[in-house]
């Protein structure tokens, strides 16, 4: 008898361990993780098969260490022909899988945490299309487009999981697809990932209002948005300008993470160095005076904005390139290496982390 009674207790227990994991999983919720971690983050670039396993390479991932930066976003892109097709695949300005892990053990051995970040880009831009813009028209091409980005998802989900990656952002600025597919992330990409994957998963929504509108992240530990902020409209703003730029953004960002109730970080914000980065981060030039000193500016009023915001968890810079002579004073794109920006960026790095509120 007292055996009966402990075989049906166990039988009981074991289903409610069923169950309980089955609505876990059906609700698209992560296992348990270590706790929520505040990012010095970068983002670390390549449009090349194998520079990612470059002494070159090697050589800009000791340099990034120096900063002071304990998190690095690695950046695999792949393609769709264009915005109404479905099929997505690697070409050979697609970091191969050995030169993305080979980054990933580098960045792991200086100390440094790891987000694997796949990028979705379009072929053909000559209608002027970018990967915000990727849509469906009927329902049976919708099918096909999320089983093939869940393809693309989970290749890198398996490296992430085989390699120990501390974070998988699972999209980038799919503004259209973000905001009127909720079921499909959640069942398509989401729950897959969930049953392979054991670390932190985000999303890196657009600043334009698609985090508004992205009805997912529940299913995700960090929310991530893309703070390309407009903050001046002047091509030569002030730092007081700057900062008070940011003003209207805060406030917004403020309201909209009191209703989500999860961190936020900015997976991707960048300035290029020139006139006119404060008024369309998001648009580098061909041309136009050089400014680094405007592009420091602009590093310095966003993390003195955001670094004590309870609510705010990190920010990865766009960008860091694999050349550890890129950048420099007489270029006026996005990399802050070797220019005044770097310097910002240390001298923030290397200070404690701030109080966060625990979620």
């Amino acid at each position: 008898m007292k055996s009966k009674i402990l075989t049906i207790t166990f039988i009981f227990f074991v289903s409610l361990l069923y169950i309980f994991s089955k609505e876990v999983w059906d609700a698209g919720c992560a296992p348990a993780k270590p706790k929520y971690e505040f990012q010095k983050g970068m983002c670390y670039v390549t449009w090349n098969k194998d520079r990612y396993a470059s002494k070159s390479s090697d050589e800009s991932l000791e340099r990034l260490a120096k900063t002071g930066t304990k998190w690095v976003a690695i950046v695999p892109t792949w393609y769709q022909q264009q915005c109404h097709t479905a099929k997505i695949f690697p070409t050979e300005n697609s970091p191969a899988d050995s030169s993305v892990i080979h980054a990933i053990d580098i960045a792991h051995s200086l100390g440094m945490k790891v987000m694997l970040k796949p990028h979705l880009d379009l072929i053909d831009l000559s209608s002027g299309s970018w990967r915000g813009e990727i849509a469906c028209v009927s329902e049976p091409e919708w099918n096909e487009w999320f089983q093939s980005y869940r393809d693309f998802i989970l290749h890198y989900a398996k490296i992430a999981e085989e390699h120990n990656v501390e974070m998988l952002c699972i999209g980038t600025e799919l503004t259209t697809v973000a905001m009127i597919r909720d079921d499909m992330w959640k069942n398509i990409v989401i729950k897959p990932v969930r049953q392979i994957y054991r670390g932190f998963l985000t999303y890196a929504a657009n600043w334009n209002d698609e985090f508004n509108h992205v009805g997912f992240w529940d299913a995700l530990d960090y929310v991530g948005i893309d703070a390309y902020y407009p903050l001046s409209e002047k091509d030569r703003p002030s730092f007081g300008e700057i900062k008070d730029g940011w003003q209207k953004w805060v406030k917004e960002l403020e309201e909209f993470q009191a209703k989500v109730k999860k961190p936020i970080i900015f997976p991707e914000v960048g300035y290029y160095s020139a006139k006119g980065t404060a008024r369309k981060p998001w648009e580098e030039p061909n041309r136009g005076e050089i400014d680094v000193e405007l592009q420091a500016d602009c590093y310095q009023a966003l993390l003195e904005t955001f670094w004590d915001k309870d609510w705010f968890y990190g920010v990865y810079w766009w960008k860091w390139g694999t050349n550890v002579r890129f950048g420099g004073l007489l270029n006026r794109g996005y990399s802050m290496q070797n220019k005044p920006a770097q310097d910002i960026v240390k001298a923030w790095y290397n200070k404690p982390v701030p109080k966060k509120k625990k979620f």
